[in-house]
């Protein structure tokens, strides 16, 4: 009969869980599953959120009303029960909860898009632009966007963090990632048992 979980040692630097897998090599997956997770996270949020942010923000008037609106009504609902329901009907995988998360961590972002744009189009330059027959797609992409980038540079790394700190505590409450896939949420539950 054997017992697990073993303590660290030369074999196994810190140890084996209940189930006789290898706990530094479950957090070495783990890590993997959880960066990747964020990076493709983070990449949806902030283009969704910067395009949709430097459209309300360049076009203004109603495009940015009525922009406003919808995104005050969006971001209302209450995206944890979202998860809860979700979760149970369907069983949460990568690209699930990808997707779920997606639908809501993006508004963060076009806010602050819509602020920078709205600063940048005040400017001279833009004035500038426009007089010398320079087309919308012009002036957003060569012009203000390079310039709005400040806000995605100032927060890439914390959005990196947050989307790691959401995985492991969806995993940690048990509607995160399931099936074989480790994850630093289900180890910490684990551990805690």
């Amino acid at each position: 009969i054997v017992n697990y979980p073993y303590p660290p040692s030369s074999t196994h630097w810190l140890g084996t869980d209940p189930s006789g897998r290898d706990v530094f090599a479950r957090m070495t997956y783990g890590f993997r599953v959880s960066i990747s997770f964020a990076l493709l996270l983070t990449v949806i949020n902030y283009s969704l959120g910067a395009a949709l942010g430097g459209i309300m923000g360049y076009y203004g008037k109603r495009v940015d009303l009525v922009g406003q609106r919808i995104l005050e009504v969006w971001s209302n609902i209450p995206f944890f029960f979202l998860v809860l329901i979700v979760s149970s009907i369907l069983q949460p995988s990568f690209i699930l909860l990808i997707f779920l998360l997606s639908l809501f961590g993006w508004i963060g972002m076009s806010y602050l898009m819509r602020g920078e744009f709205l600063r940048e189009k005040a400017k001279d330059y833009v004035s500038a632009a426009i007089s010398l027959g320079a087309t919308d797609r012009q002036i957003i992409f060569k012009h203000i966007l390079p310039n709005s980038l400040t806000p995605i540079i100032a927060t890439l790394p914390f959005a990196i963090i947050g989307g790691i700190g959401t995985l492991v505590g969806l995993d940690y409450l048990g509607f995160g990632l399931q099936g074989k896939l480790p994850s630093w949420g289900e180890m910490l539950q684990i551990g805690n048992d």
